[in-house]
């Protein structure tokens, strides 16, 4: 199977590119499953419900989160009734949602899908490593799922490669997402797990990570306030990545990132690499 996960959707002008290219994409990649991280669609601030339908209606199959899930109140009652939508799993139970989700995609697969969150630099959450290693004790590749992906939403780099390196051979893919930044170092770690430290965001590049870039400046330079900054709105680039699973042991046997727009230089992966087998 194929799977696609885009990295933060940052502002609702990703929506009329994604409707123009979202399709053609999961064609040409024969992609039976879509992950993306929604919590920046509602101009830089958390999503909204009718913003998630929106994602569904146009292919996403599942939405994660991470510290910006509560930005917006109308999502509170809705993510506890929509299992498609994730915030973190190591928030207090008693936050409404779940942060883990079993799915299936088109071709019938069994997928588990975990939003967690760092702990450096980042809201208060329970401990990411400690968390992670006992929901893990009671899933098990292929015994339990085929595919295992986890976004793991956070600041510093150094938490999230050693987060993947503990999880390799583990899970399917470990994919970071927050800081709207992609990094170059997408690749499948030595036992079987796909990694990149940050996926970037599907939004404008001609910014400050996502956000208007002369009022970052200014906040930066005079005011250096918390004044919400919100998303710039000139351009739109997706990115994300592209995993590969194999069938006999749900670890990924390829990882391609996946660059589309404005800005930043385009990255388009060879559709041979992921043929229908």
């Amino acid at each position: 199977m194929n799977v696609l996960f885009l990295g933060d959707l940052v502002g609702e002008n990703i929506l009329p590119f994604l409707e123009k290219n979202l399709a053609n994409i999961l064609n040409k990649y024969n992609v039976s499953f879509v992950i993306a991280n929604g919590e920046n669609l509602a101009d830089g601030y958390g999503i909204t419900p009718g913003l998630c339908e929106k994602l569904f209606d146009l292919g996403i199959d599942v939405i994660s989160s991470g510290n910006h899930i509560w930005d917006q109140e109308k999502i509170i009652p809705y993510i506890a009734k929509q299992n498609r939508l994730l915030r973190p799993l190591n928030y207090p139970k008693k936050n409404p949602g779940s942060g883990l989700g079993v799915f299936k995609d088109k071709l019938g697969n069994k997928i588990i899908v975990i939003n967690i969150l760092c702990n450096l630099f980042m809201q208060k959450a329970d401990n990411a490593f400690f968390e992670i290693k006992k929901l893990l004790e009671n899933i098990k590749l292929k015994k339990d799922c085929d595919a295992i992906f986890i976004d793991l939403h956070g600041e510093v780099a150094s938490e999230k490669q050693a987060f993947a390196y503990m999880l390799d051979g583990k899970v399917t893919a470990v994919l970071g997402t927050h800081t709207h930044v992609p990094t170059s170092d997408l690749r499948v770690l030595p036992n079987g797990t796909a990694f990149q430290t940050d996926t970037g965001m599907c939004g404008d590049y001609d910014s400050v990570i996502g956000g208007n870039k002369n009022n970052w400046i200014e906040k930066f330079e005079v005011k250096n306030s918390f004044k919400k900054i919100y998303a710039s709105k000139n351009n739109a680039t997706l990115c994300g990545a592209l995993i590969k699973v194999k069938k006999n042991d749900g670890l990924s046997s390829l990882a391609e990132q996946i660059i589309i727009g404005t800005v930043l230089e385009n990255k388009i992966p060879k559709d041979n690499f992921f043929k229908k087998e």
